[in-house]
Parts: structure tokens; C-alpha cells; sequence
């Protein structure tokens, strides 16, 4: 009886911490079968949250999302994507931490992120906001779009975004380039390639945004330029192919939706691109820009260089240079500067001047921040960083809402630290009962 009552009682569990809307609530639920139809297809404004079930913040933010929901009934469409279950749709449009809300306006390939509070009145406010920007944006015949929609209907994308590669410029493009290519051998009588059209082109706008261009897609008329095709015994259509400057082409093998292509292109660009930077901050310009440029900014501070010479400081960059590569796919930007070298900043972070080194997480577009609670190693900075990426970890208020003031200083020379040299005094002829003599000393 005991193990029964339990057993139902984790039964609830589970459905309680899944069940975030249902079909009484305003709030539309959506899922690679709907997704396309619903929204992308849609001229409706919709505000989408990408939620996880186990996120506190996701939990957190249910009753004023369905709030607002119902608010906008009629005027604004608002969804959610368990992005946990359906990670194809979160790859597709660059969600990386949970809820993540963004603004399918005009164009629903490229949405925003929505940036305002997260209570429902903010969200209502937020949304309006939005809105008013489309009407005007109609009104004054700017459409807002991708430019192109494919025949085969259903796909926001840009065309120009995949590339038309041919027998002259396939190796000079592709082989000779140091980008790393999918490409789509088609034929275009095909139905299968037909069906592919939509999903490869929209696919190819993001890839193109999410990778900065690092990772392209192009397609060739198999029919038409044969001695590519016939180089890689292509037979059938459509067949995708990676390639990878210097190394021999491999088989696509995943699926053929718009977010089984990007999660792979992704996959491709994380794997062959370098870790972040390890910057030093020595300038407004370089903590505004890191943070601005980047979803996260982690900012280590670390001691003097007094208190533990260059090959302990070394050890320390070593450690967040490990983590900065551990951590590329997320792109972050990583940040580091010497304690006492800017106040401002470590006030904000409520670090005290105390306790180095220590570390903090900047979310500049929230302005909020976290704090490294463990010991500054490869595990403790694992763990910190690992819950900030799923939305468990504890954060707060930035200062007082803005990016604190940063001072211009010269970077470390790698060197070890000095003592300020001090003035020397030949006392061997002077007189030291002589009560003219201190008062004769520049202190």
C-alpha cells in the first residue's frame, strides 16, 4: 500500500512539473508538427517561451505567462515549446538557456529576443510594444521578410543563404574554402527534394546567422553538373554531403527537418571552432562589447600579482581558458582582470575585495549576475557554469541596473610582480640627534 500511495504521488510529480499549460489555457503549446504551420506560416505577432520542465525559472514564470496569455487573447498569439523534449526546435532558433521568450514579428525566421520584465503586465506592455513596430513597419510598406519563400511553401528563408555551386565553382568554394559545406546533391524532378526545399533553405538563413558564416549550405543540380557529382558517385536524391576542408566527405545522416539541419550544422561549427578568447579587461570598450556580443559573460578576478607571481596566475588563466573551450558551443564571452584594478566593477558584482579569485556570470541584456559560491578549479567552475546553463543557478540585480564604470589600464606583461622601489638614505655622516633632519626628508 505504502509503495502504491508513492507510486501515484511521483506519478504527480512528474505531471505537475511537466504540465505547464494545457488546453483550457490561452497559451499554445507547439512541437515540430505544429511549429511551421502555426507560426511560421502565421502573420500573427507571437511571443514564444522555450521552457524546460525541471527549470525553477520556467516554474516561476508559468502563471503571469498564462496571465498575459489570456491578456492578448485575440491580439498577440503566445506559445511555449518544451525545448527540453523538442531540443530541434530550441537548436533552430539559438536557445541556450531556459525560458528563453523571443518575438516572431514579420520576419519568423530571424525573431527577437524579448527583453522586458517577466511579469504579465511587462509582458503585456512588451508585446504591445511589438506590435506597434509591425503596424508601423506595414504602414509604411516595409514588408520585414526574408525576401523569398520557396515553392514548396511552408519555409521562411532566404534563398541567396544557400549557395547554387556548380562543377566551376564546387572546388574553389567548397574544397579550397575554409568553411565547412552541407551540401544537397538534388535532381528537380525529385519529390523528395522538393520536400527538402523549404526545410534547406530556411535552414540555411539561420545556420548562416547562428555560425556567422562559418558553416555554409549549398545546393547543385546533380543533373546538370555531373562530373562533381559523378567525383562522389552521387545516385540518388537527394544525398547530402559534408565537407570539411582537407579531410575526405562524409555522409549527412540525420534528419531532414529545418531543426535536425541546424542542430547538425551547429554540432559542425562547435566542433571545428576555436574557444573564445581569454581577454583582459582593460578598457570600457572591451567588458562592454564582450558582454553586449555575447548571452553570457563570465569574468574571473583574480589576486595580485604580488600574492601569487606569474606562474600562479598563469595556473588560474590556464583554468578559465579550459572552461572557455569546454564551454565554445555556448559562446560566451570570458573576461578577466586583477583584484583591486576595478572597483566599480567588483561592487557590483557584490565581491567585496575579498576572497579572490573569484568569479562572476554577467547576463547584460537582463542585467543580472551570479556568483561562483565553489573553489575557482575546472570542477567548481564546471558545476557554477553548468547550473547557470540550465536556469538552476541564483542570480541578482547588476549594481543598479547598468554596466558599472571601467578603468583604462595597461595590460599585464606576463611578468612576475615588483615592490614599489623605495628612495635610499646615506645616514652614515648625519647626525641623528639633529632635529633639523627629518624635517629635511621628503616623505
Amino acid at each position: 500500500m505504502r509503495s502504491f500511495i508513492l507510486g501515484v504521488l511521483g506519478c504527480s510529480l512528474v505531471l505537475s512539473a511537466q504540465a505547464f499549460y494545457s488546453a483550457s489555457d490561452d497559451v499554445v503549446e507547439l512541437n515540430p508538427s505544429n511549429f511551421n504551420k502555426e507560426v511560421l506560416q502565421s502573420d500573427s505577432l507571437w511571443l514564444i517561451e522555450f521552457y524546460a520542465p525541471w527549470c525553477g525559472h520556467c516554474q516561476s514564470l508559468t502563471a503571469d505567462w498564462k496571465k498575459a496569455a489570456t491578456t492578448l487573447k485575440g491580439i498577440v498569439k503566445v506559445g511555449a515549446v518544451d525545448a527540453d523534449q523538442h531540443k530541434s526546435l530550441g537548436s533552430q532558433f539559438g536557445v541556450k538557456g531556459f525560458p528563453t521568450i523571443k518575438v516572431f514579428g514579420a520576419n519568423k525566421n530571424k525573431p527577437e529576443d524579448y527583453q522586458g520584465g517577466r511579469t504579465s503586465q511587462a509582458i503585456v506592455d512588451g508585446a504591445m510594444k511589438s506590435l506597434n513596430s509591425l503596424v508601423k513597419d506595414r504602414l509604411s510598406g516595409k514588408s520585414g521578410g526574408s525576401g523569398y519563400k520557396q515553392s514548396g511553401g511552408g519555409g521562411a528563408g532566404s534563398k541567396q543563404d544557400v549557395v547554387e555551386l556548380t562543377d566551376d565553382n564546387f572546388d574553389k568554394m567548397v574544397l579550397q574554402g575554409e568553411e565547412v559545406w552541407l551540401v544537397e546533391f538534388f535532381a528537380p524532378w525529385c519529390g523528395h527534394c522538393k520536400n527538402l526545399e523549404p526545410e534547406w533553405t530556411a535552414a540555411a538563413s539561420a545556420v548562416m546567422e547562428q555560425t556567422k558564416g562559418k558553416v555554409r549550405l549549398g545546393a547543385m543540380d546533380a543533373t546538370v553538373h555531373q562530373a562533381v557529382s559523378g567525383r562522389y558517385g552521387i545516385r540518388g536524391f537527394p544525398t547530402i554531403k559534408i565537407f570539411r576542408k582537407g579531410e575526405e566527405p562524409e555522409d549527412y545522416q540525420g534528419g531532414r527537418t529545418r531543426g535536425d539541419i541546424i542542430a547538425r550544422a551547429l554540432d559542425l561549427f562547435s566542433d571545428h571552432a576555436p574557444p573564445p578568447e581569454l581577454l583582459e579587461i582593460l578598457s570600457e570598450d572591451t567588458l562592454t562589447k564582450t558582454c553586449v556580443d555575447s548571452q553570457l559573460c563570465v569574468i574571473g578576478v583574480l589576486p595580485h600579482i604580488l600574492d601569487t607571481g606569474a606562474a600562479g596566475r598563469n595556473g588560474y588563466l590556464e583554468v578559465m581558458t579550459k572552461m572557455a573551450e569546454k564551454y565554445k558551443k555556448k559562446s560566451w564571452g570570458w573576461l578577466w582582470t586583477e583584484a583591486g584594478t576595478q572597483m566599480e566593477l567588483e561592487a557590483a558584482l557584490g565581491i567585496g575585495g575579498f576572497g579572490y579569485p573569484a568569479m562572476a556570470a554577467i547576463n547584460s541584456r537582463k542585467m543580472k549576475f551570479a556568483l561562483l559560491r565553489g573553489s575557482f578549479s575546472e570542477a567548481g567552475i564546471h558545476e557554477f557554469l553548468r547550473e547557470l546553463s540550465v536556469g538552476r543557478g541564483s542570480t541578482a540585480t547588476l549594481g543598479n541596473g547598468s554596466m558599472p564604470k571601467v578603468h583604462t589600464v595597461a595590460p599585464w606583461d606576463g611578468k612576475d610582480g615588483q615592490l614599489p622601489e623605495e628612495d635610499d638614505y646615506d645616514l652614515s655622516d648625519v647626525d641623528l640627534d639633529d632635529d633639523d633632519f627629518l624635517s629635511k626628508i621628503e616623505l
